[in-house]
């Protein structure tokens, strides 16, 4: 018998899967359709990471299953090619952003197939190709054309460094991702999406989709939908009314003081009459400085000043109260106002304790006096030093203050939304031109879509500009243009979309990558649409997610997807864990314990890759690299090897057929539980057994052995199937199904070692007590020639599982 060499069987197997074209996925067929998604990944220099393996063999598992099952899998596979770390890449190191992607994905694409990925590689896409951001570009229009691009000017993150306007996600802890320079806030023109004219509707249609209850959570955290009341504070002696947004307007008459966000407009129209106002003016612009996460920051203490001069009245009880103006408070958070009410907020109550403002106690706790414990009382209770409201509860004072207020016309029930509107503009060269012209005399003008895709210039120099333009503004030949709307002379836009534009709907390309008419075939997203299963990582759960349902949701309104899809794009939604270093250490060249997957793979086979990372542990949870598992996963290989080159009988143990049958049940329903760990636990089993069992594997039972093998050691399954003389691909089989009897579990199969090794397997009822168990296994003949004339020290038993006895 020859030794097990995965290399040569990978390398194998692999090419005549390809010639055979296995995997690709066939529109309308007759089979039922299931489209299985990963993320497709960004495809930096460094090539693959273990994180992707994680992801892309669970839901290989998957996909060779559902095949099996008689199901057309669609399960492709392209590359998020766009962005900051590419361009990062080709400033560091002089190698042009489109010939690092190009050198990057055709690594990404040899690696995957090295690992015997199942991805449709006829339907490849990839975001910096102008046939696919062609789509991107025509998308943006629609938008536009609806009501939801607009462009305005605005604070942006801005590193003084780099010369560069960074998202929120590329700001790292104050510092720019790429240099780590402080961020500064700069106002510029930027374009924006209305995502918040969709609130309502990505939270309410999360009833409709089987995502894990975190990610739900965080969907509509992000959101931040909160119903109250909005209340109009009056400027002293000034025609000027102050809207206040708040969820416990029970706790209106402890207001004793107004804060204004640095950047609320009524500062501007009551500027005359404040007495301080250069000092104000100073603040203002230090605060408008500071990036977002700082100003909101409850680490640092809170910082503001008062406006000298300003008071405002509180409608509930009729006192003037001090106005302020705090960096706390952001414009683009309710109405950039907010009522402070320090003995109810302890956010309010510390900045009261710093400039000696008064408390107020407007509410009690039921059945006890007010606290002095030096914290605020944020909860719920009954109502104190209240006027007419005194004595009834904070649930019963909301409705009853709010309908007093409305009917005096200050106050009215309010809906808000923390969501924003997302910035979708970039001053940067590598991403897809947003397709608009500047025009004098028109404005802001679509590219006609006949135009379409405007292509990026192949520049040489694409370092950011000192005036903090996009590269592409020094291209005068590309920027100039025609006016598609008047013929005069127009401007192009030089911002480019941000990295998250192509990710947002290449779902739906796959169904129909080569369209250069349409977005995609209605007929195909009608047969392909909704994704069934998509899995990615648990980082990607919140922006990602909601900016791929809210682009979905569109497409759906004006028709670009068929209504029959309903309007959510995911049927379902999970997430893998992070792999980290040896000693649960986090991955990183400084440490110098990054894991190369190819390496391993070249080492140890692509097998036992796929075997250890399946088998490390819950796939949703974080787990830590092991090597003694890696070499646990190789011995296990080794071992079905050399199992599976016996010479095979007609009929085998019948205890060990129906522990196979019990195996296949426990792996089906593992692999559709996502609990690939113990599935492979199941297996590692039955190798023990079978290698235990004199009568050993029949031939049959071999085959079926080997389908529910393949999914997870795809290419030693293929070899030994082929070596058996069985015909056809194993992986293209029928799925094994569970007989009647292993199903009702009318006898178990009990597993009896001796000293940890497995010496036979018996039939017992299940739920078989433990003295019971002892009895049946000693009546064993195997297991008496090992037993007689020994002292057992102890027996271990495992209920329904095993019993052990140590000698």
């Amino acid at each position: 018998m020859a030794n097990y060499n995965p290399l040569k069987i990978e390398k194998k197997w692999q090419k005549k899967w390809e010639k055979a074209g296995v995997f690709k996925a066939k529109d309308f067929s007759k089979k039922s359709k299931f489209y299985l998604l990963v993320e497709f990944p960004y495809p930096s220099g460094t090539g693959l990471h273990t994180g992707h393996c994680r992801s892309y063999v669970g839901m290989d598992v998957i996909a060779r299953k559902k095949r099996m099952q008689g199901f057309n899998v669609l399960f492709p596979m392209g590359w998020d090619a766009f962005g900051l770390p590419t361009e990062n890449y080709a400033i560091k190191t002089g190698i042009h952003p489109a010939v690092a992607t190009k050198k990057n994905t055709d690594n990404f694409r040899r690696q995957e197939k090295m690992l015997g990925l199942s991805f449709d590689w006829s339907r490849e896409i990839n975001t910096t190709d102008p046939k696919y951001y062609k789509w991107t570009q025509w998308i943006f229009l629609q938008l536009f054309k609806n009501g939801l691009a607009y462009k305005e000017k605005m604070p942006i993150n801005w590193c003084p460094s780099c010369k560069i306007g960074l998202a929120n996600e590329e700001v790292i802890d104050g510092g720019c991702e790429r240099c780590g320079a402080g961020v500064i806030k700069k106002e510029k023109e930027q374009w924006i999406l209305k995502i918040t004219a969709y609130a309502e509707r990505l939270i309410k249609d999360l009833d409709l989709v089987d995502f894990p209850g975190r990610v739900k959570t965080s969907q509509k955290e992000w959101i931040g939908k909160s119903e109250g009341v909005e209340i109009k504070f009056q400027i002293t002696n000034f025609r000027l009314q102050i809207p206040v947004f708040t969820t416990r307007i029970d706790t209106i008459f402890g207001a004793t003081y107004l804060v204004l966000a640095p950047e609320n407009p009524a500062i501007a129209e009551i500027k005359s009459k404040i007495s301080n106002y250069q000092e104000v003016r100073q603040y203002i612009e230090r605060a408008k400085s500071k990036i977002e996460r700082e100003r909101v920051s409850i680490v640092k203490g809170k910082s503001g000043i008062e406006l000298k001069g300003i008071s405002a009245v509180n409608p509930a009880n009729g006192k003037e109260i001090p106005v302020f103006v705090a960096d706390y408070v952001l414009m683009n958070y309710g109405t950039g106002a907010v009522m402070a009410v320090p003995a109810h907020d302890q956010r309010d109550f510390d900045f009261a304790k710093k400039y000696n403002l008064p408390l107020v106690d407007a509410i009690k706790p039921v059945g006890s006096e007010i606290g002095g414990s030096g914290k605020a009382f944020e909860g719920e209770g009954v109502l104190i030093n209240s006027g007419k409201f005194t004595g009834i509860t904070s649930e019963d004072a909301r409705e009853k203050i709010t309908d007093w207020l409305n009917s005096k016309g200050l106050a009215q029930k309010k809906t808000h939304y923390k969501l924003r509107d997302w910035i979708f503009s970039r001053q940067r060269y590598w991403g897809e031109p947003i397709p608009m012209v500047r025009c004098e005399k028109c404005g802001w003008v679509p590219a006609p879509e006949k135009d379409l895709p405007v292509k990026l210039p192949d520049i040489k120099e694409y370092k950011p500009s000192e005036e903090g333009e996009s590269p592409l503004a020094k291209v005068e030949s590309w920027v100039k243009a025609k006016c598609p709307k008047c013929g005069g002379e127009a401007r192009r836009e030089t911002d480019v979309m941000p990295n998250w534009a192509g990710s947002n709907w290449y779902y739906l390309r796959y169904c129909d990558p080569k369209n250069n008419r349409q977005l995609a075939n209605p007929k195909l997203l009608k047969y392909w649409m909704p994704v069934d299963w998509y899995n990615g990582g648990m980082e990607h759960t919140t922006l990602h997610l909601l900016y791929s349902r809210f682009i979905f949701k569109f497409l759906w309104d004006i028709g670009a997807v068929p209504k029959q899809i309903g309007p959510e794009p995911y049927k379902r939604r999970t997430s893998h864990g992070v792999i980290l270093g040896e000693g649960g250490i986090k991955m990183s060249k400084s440490k110098g314990n990054v894991i190369n997957p190819e390496e391993v793979a070249k080492q140890w086979g692509a097998d036992t890759l796929r075997v250890y990372e399946m088998f490390m542990g819950p796939f949703e949870q974080m787990i830590a690299w092991d090597e003694k598992g890696l070499k646990g996963a190789r011995r296990f290989l080794e071992k079905i090897w050399k199992l599976g080159n016996e010479t095979f009988k007609t009929k085998g143990s019948a205890g060990l057929n129906n522990l196979l049958d019990k195996t296949v049940k426990k792996v089906s329903d593992d692999i559709d539980a996502m609990k690939f760990n113990t599935a492979v636990s199941s297996l590692m089993e039955f190798a023990n057994a079978w290698q235990a069992d004199e009568k050993g594997l029949g031939k049959k039972e071999f085959q079926e052995f080997l389908k529910i093998l393949s999914p997870f050691v795809p290419h030693l399954s293929e070899e030994l199937w082929g070596m058996a003389g069985f015909s056809g691909i194993c992986f293209t089989q029928k799925w094994p199904k569970v007989s009647g009897k292993s199903v009702k579990e009318e006898k178990i199969s009990l597993i009896i070692q001796i000293n940890g090794k497995m010496r036979d397997i018996i039939e017992v009822e299940p739920g078989i007590g433990e003295e019971k168990a002892k009895k049946n296994a000693m009546s064993s003949e195997k297991i008496k020639k090992w037993v007689d004339g020994r002292e057992i020290k102890k027996a271990i038993f495992v209920k329904d599982k095993l019993i052990n006895f140590v000698i």
